[in-house]
């Protein structure tokens, strides 16, 4: 089992979301996030001032998956996030020890689905 954690571009988030539907991943928590990487922001002018923004909005998606899923998975991810500039995000994927289904009390791969 993997965690797979991905911050992408809040625009490309439907896109995503049919890639990974197409590769039958339906179940995802989405957030919203905050960050700056290789870009580092950008200066705006707000009522005359300027003001630096360096923290830009993300979307954060995190998936649990069984192992045979994780391919599949990313591929998705990356079919639907990629645009070919800088900022497209970034995936993480974390080894899972434990997924429990609080309604029947299933462990393991079972309780992810």
């Amino acid at each position: 089992m993997k965690l797979i954690i991905a911050y992408i571009k809040p625009e490309r988030l439907n896109a995503v979301k049919q890639e990974l539907y197409k590769r039958n991943v339906f179940k995802m928590s989405v957030s919203n996030a905050l960050g700056c990487g290789q870009q580092k922001g950008y200066v705006e002018a707000y009522r005359g001032a300027m003001a630096e923004v360096n923290l830009l909005k993300k979307v954060r998606l995190a998936i649990g998956v069984n192992d045979d899923f994780v391919e599949t998975t990313l591929e998705g991810i990356i079919a639907g996030a990629r645009t070919g500039r800088i900022g497209d995000g970034k995936i993480f994927v974390l080894p899972m020890e434990d997924c429990i289904r609080i309604r029947t009390g299933e462990h393991g791969p079972d309780a992810i689905g």
